[in-house]
């Protein structure tokens, strides 16, 4: 198959991120079975999603893995001028809903599995395709984990993401949480009875505003835009009518992470905040949403030069958007990102890729596995 009939398959699949995604996987498993590969399907916890992790070549031998999520966000926006989950070509674009992020990285893998079989592989190339990538990476640490009963130690992984085919050194990290602070309702003429959950709200919205402005005094990574950590409420929820005490306001905050920096730590102060609401009567839930680690590779790295020579471009330093290359970072596994697209088109209506990224995407695979012959 060619990598524009295995997108048009994979567009075709409604894998929306925190749904079932055994359709998908399981054509993707029966396609790679088919060219010889040895795959695993490796269940997550939540019972109904799956990660997939296959190889081409000896699994005793430190190799290369080619990772993408197969996950999508919905699409369900305003302005799209086809079926989102049909693919459709116009000219050279190929319009769809994850063309860019990421399935058309993980065709042009598929496409490139055929070849990889016709050859004598030294090192192997193992392919890791995961779920819930657009909630905060979810699925990829339940496969890390396995790992070390898969593979010997990959020598590095490159991560798909839309980068224009440009190799990227770094990204920030980030973690996100939900607060929900718990009031007692009542007539808004009588304060006295009641206990205003958006009033206690404030002073945790007070304490996140405070810890935001004091990131931007640093530290500072000069690598990324803006060059310090920052922290932000991104939603806020609470209220039924303007003559009731609320009794419930819920918040979503994230905090972003320049590389030494731990995101989840960048938090606490407005969780301490939070908790202390406690004393005052108000009831208090932190629910953890997500979080991955800052990417760091010096561009001595081996798998930075390897890049440098397979793409014969200069890797970028860093980007603003997240991936699972950090979470792979963390485990042991020198990561890059590299991939088809541009992000600016990803989370849009009329998503597309254009053929010839595709094209350039199988390229740069097929040169990476000449690099694994005996």
């Amino acid at each position: 198959m060619q990598a524009i009939d295995i997108l048009e398959k994979l567009v075709s699949f409604r894998s929306v991120v925190g749904t079932p995604n055994d359709a998908i996987v399981d054509w993707v498993r029966s396609y790679l079975e088919a060219h010889g590969a040895i795959v695993h399907v490796l269940p997550g916890p939540e019972g109904d999603r799956v990660n997939l992790f296959a190889t081409l070549g000896p699994r005793d031998t430190a190799g290369y893995v080619l990772s993408g999520h197969m996950d999508v966000v919905p699409a369900t926006e305003p302005g799209w001028t086809s079926d989102p989950f049909r693919l459709r070509k116009e000219a050279n674009r190929l319009y769809g809903r994850g063309t860019t992020d990421m399935k058309g990285f993980l065709a042009a893998a598929l496409a490139t599995v055929p070849k990889f079989a016709e050859l004598t592989l030294a090192r192997p190339i193992h392919l890791a395709f995961s779920y819930d990538e657009e909630a905060g990476c979810r699925g990829v640490p339940h496969m890390l984990a396995r790992l070390p009963d898969l593979c010997a130690p990959p020598l590095g992984a490159v991560i798909g993401e839309p980068s224009g085919m440009q190799a990227i050194l770094a990204h920030k990290g980030k973690a996100a949480a939900k607060v929900t602070v718990e009031g007692r309702a009542g007539h808004s003429s009588r304060p006295d009875l009641g206990l205003n959950a958006i009033h206690g709200m404030a002073t945790v919205l007070t304490k996140a505003v405070a810890a935001a402005t004091a990131l931007t005094a640093g530290p500072f990574d000069a690598t990324f835009e803006p060059p310090y950590s920052s922290l932000q409420v991104g939603r806020l929820n609470g209220g039924r009518a303007v003559n009731i005490i609320p009794d419930l306001c819920e918040a979503e905050l994230e905090a972003r992470a320049i590389a030494g920096v731990d995101p989840r730590r960048l938090l606490t102060p407005v969780r301490e905040a939070a908790e202390a609401l406690t004393a005052d009567g108000y009831g208090v839930t932190w629910e953890e949403l997500s979080s991955y680690p800052a990417l760091s590779l010096p561009r001595t790295a081996p798998l930075a030069v390897l890049l440098r020579e397979l793409t014969g471009r200069e890797p970028l330093a860093a980007v603003s958007y997240g991936t699972e290359a950090g979470l792979f970072q963390r485990a042991g596994i020198d990561a890059i990102i590299c991939g088809p697209g541009e992000i600016g088109r990803a989370h849009k209506p009329d998503e597309y890729i254009c053929m010839e990224e595709l094209s350039a995407c199988e390229t740069l695979l097929e040169r990476l596995g000449r690099q694994c012959l005996a």
